[in-house]
């Protein structure tokens, strides 16, 4: 196979600051600077998604008095994915006092990502979460409580304290609407002007500088131009690279990869999280995986038949014929370990042909001693909405017969690189939420992301995007008839037209689902050299068929559903062969990245700090060039690098 991939200069984080850890964020405010309100109504962002990061940041950006222009290509901001979000948001109160601390949450979020987030972006996110609470209670987000009405609280793996705060099992919902009524509030007052039903299929960049974006009118077809003075993309994951995921079935990777293609570095591409509670799949008429809540492995038990094939009733397995494999080899954490461990554990009792249900894909996920020992009431209370939701796909009641769980694609913790700023690397692009690569190292922590989301959007670009524009001082405006804006739009148009014009056989979807076993199989939970390398070859034999075969049907000028997934899985092409190339350099295990070759003699992950303590940063190189890797060298001075233990 030709040279996968070159090696360019190394780069760093200009924006980090030195210092005690404690007082790093503090000091980047205060050394950040200011635009004064009256200039900061001549100012205009763009800001692409309206999820928890996206809609946080339009509201608190229009707050302040800067104009925005929100876009996002579902009919409402609330159907946003972060709607999908069940278990609970992190934040490091101590409402239980039961030990935990600012700095426990960053301890545990740190070595949760496996050592390979960096400490300060790390620090700052735990030291802002309680803000976060705070917030979204004042705007009435239904959080449970306790009998005595204070906030409730329960656990989420990798952690021995009770942090995470929840709306039953509807959190993300529950978050989303408190945001989308600060962005509402905005959007009444003038400040915000939102863009439903458009996708943004290009970034202009004009003199160095992001200005604006080309979208599509998805109803209509019109290929629109938007200026501004800044650009904030908050468009979410890429999990939908993988065709099965628990990702909505509209999220993809247009935006983030359309800015990557005009300079903006990727992050640690293959760095995917494997979520272990969901449902199993049924076959493949599926268009995506259905996720229960990490929440429910407070109260359930995990395990399997001690003996292979046995397919008897759970309910007629005594209890000494039951393995629970979790409680078993990791008995300081039990069924409360991180993401990746409990879900490499799954797949190995599966297969070793342990696993139950059809085909043997899934483990017991048991709620019989939580009802005998709080009663029935008090799980329905507590899991009430995902023990109805898993009954009305599986025609199965959790009540009376143990769930059955599978591991699925669920979160990415790669994304396009940014700095201390939420800057990537083309000036004026700003990065937020799950669309950023920066706080979960190689394996996100249950409860983060709402807490990522809200932190990015509430409390950290305010801060730091002010600096950008006083940095820039009277920027030139510019209109959609700039050079650059033209050539983006005609870009936009010829690819369209491309996509129309290929008359081929096959449909988007039978593409996208192969390119998703593909990547599946060798990207997936477990990965080895060979296996990445053979993936890299399919993927540009089947990428070259997709240009010469592809069906799209109906025209432009019309909602045209099939059109708009062309786009985005020609963007999973290239983004699948580049998450392979980054699995295939990494050539140690770490978080949710688990190379068969590299791994303890009891199967953990076993990392190379003195190789790999880095973030990838890949530069792309061109339409079938290899892509060139630099290194951001990961310091740790609060942390000791050590193998990760959950027993």
């Amino acid at each position: 196979m030709a040279e996968l991939f070159t090696i360019g200069d190394p780069i760093r984080d200009t924006k980090a600051q030195s210092g005690p850890l404690q007082e790093r964020w503090e000091a980047r405010r205060f050394s950040a600077r200011l635009i004064n309100p009256a200039n900061r109504r001549g100012l205009s962002v763009i800001i692409v998604g309206t999820g928890l990061a996206g809609a946080s940041a339009a509201a608190t950006l229009g707050e302040a008095g800067y104009q925005i222009k929100s876009f996002c290509y579902q009919d409402s901001p609330r159907r946003a994915h972060s709607i999908a979000a069940q278990g609970g948001i992190n934040a490091a109160k101590n409402y239980r006092n039961d030990g935990d601390s600012v700095r426990r949450l960053f301890y545990d979020t740190v070595k949760g990502g496996d050592y390979r987030s960096r400490e300060s972006n790390v620090y700052r996110l735990a030291e802002v979460s309680s803000a976060i609470i705070d917030q979204c209670v004042a705007q009435g987000v239904p959080f449970a409580r306790d009998y005595g009405g204070l906030l409730d609280t329960r656990s989420f793996g990798g952690v021995q304290v009770s942090r995470t705060f929840y709306a039953r099992g509807q959190t993300g919902q529950q978050l989303l609407l408190g945001a989308y009524q600060a962005l509402e509030r905005q959007v009444a007052a003038g400040s915000v002007e939102v863009h439903t039903r458009h996708e943004m299929l290009d970034l202009i960049v004009i003199d160095g500088k992001a200005r604006g974006i080309v979208v599509r009118d998805m109803v209509s077809g019109t290929i629109e131009t938007h200026l501004a003075d800044a650009v904030v993309l908050a468009t979410g994951g890429y999990s939908n690279v993988y065709h099965l995921s628990t990702n909505a079935v509209g999220c993809n990777t247009t935006a983030i990869w359309r800015a990557h293609r005009k300079g903006a570095l990727f992050a640690n591409p293959c760095f995917t999280q494997i979520h272990p509670t969901c449902i199993p799949v049924s076959g493949e008429h599926q268009s995506k995986l259905t996720l229960m809540s990490e929440s429910l492995r407070n109260d359930g038990r995990i395990w399997v038949p001690r003996e292979a094939g046995d397919d008897r009733d759970p309910r007629e397995i005594p209890d000494g014929e039951r393995d629970y494999y979790l409680e078993r080899r990791y008995p300081a954490f039990g069924n409360l370990v991180p993401r990746d461990v409990a879900s490499r554990a799954a797949k190995n009792q599966c297969d070793a042909g342990r696993g139950v249900g059809p085909g043997g894909r899934g483990v017991y996920l048991d709620f019989a001693d939580a009802i005998t020992r709080l009663g029935r009431p008090a799980i329905e209370e507590k899991y009430g909405n995902l023990f109805d939701m898993y009954r009305k796909i599986t025609d199965e009641d959790p009540y009376q017969v143990p769930m059955r769980i599978y591991p699925a694609v669920h979160y990415t913790m790669g994304g396009l690189w940014v700095d201390y700023d939420l800057e990537s690397s083309i000036p004026g692009l700003f990065v937020v939420g799950e669309a950023n690569f920066s706080d979960h190292g190689a394996n996100r922590l249950g409860a983060s992301a709402l807490m990522q989301g809200l932190a990015d959007g509430y409390f950290i670009l305010p801060n730091t995007i002010s600096d950008y524009f006083a940095r820039n001082p009277g920027t030139k405006a510019v209109s959609g008839s700039h050079a650059e804006a033209v050539k983006a739009a005609d870009a936009v148009r010829a690819r369209i037209n491309r996509f129309l014009t290929i008359n081929g056989d096959r449909s988007v979807d039978s593409f996208h689902q192969e390119l998703g076993s593909i990547v599946w199989e060798h990207c997936g939970m477990e990965r080895n050299a060979d296996g990445l390398q053979h993936a890299i070859g399919l993927i540009r034999d089947l990428k070259e068929e997709f240009w010469r075969n592809l069906k799209v049907t109906g025209v432009n000028e019309e909602l045209n559903q099939t059109l708009e997934r062309a786009g985005r899985v020609a963007d999973f092409f290239e983004l699948a062969e580049l998450m392979c190339i980054d699995a295939f350099h990494r050539s140690e295990s770490c978080g949710s990245h688990f190379r068969s070759e590299s791994q303890t003699e009891d199967g953990e992950a076993l990392r190379d700090d003195e190789s790999f303590a880095y973030v990838a940063a890949w530069q792309f190189g061109g339409a079938n060039a290899p892509p060139t890797l630099h290194k951001e060298i990961l310091e740790y001075e609060n942390v000791e690098l050590t193998q990760r233990s959950y027993k």
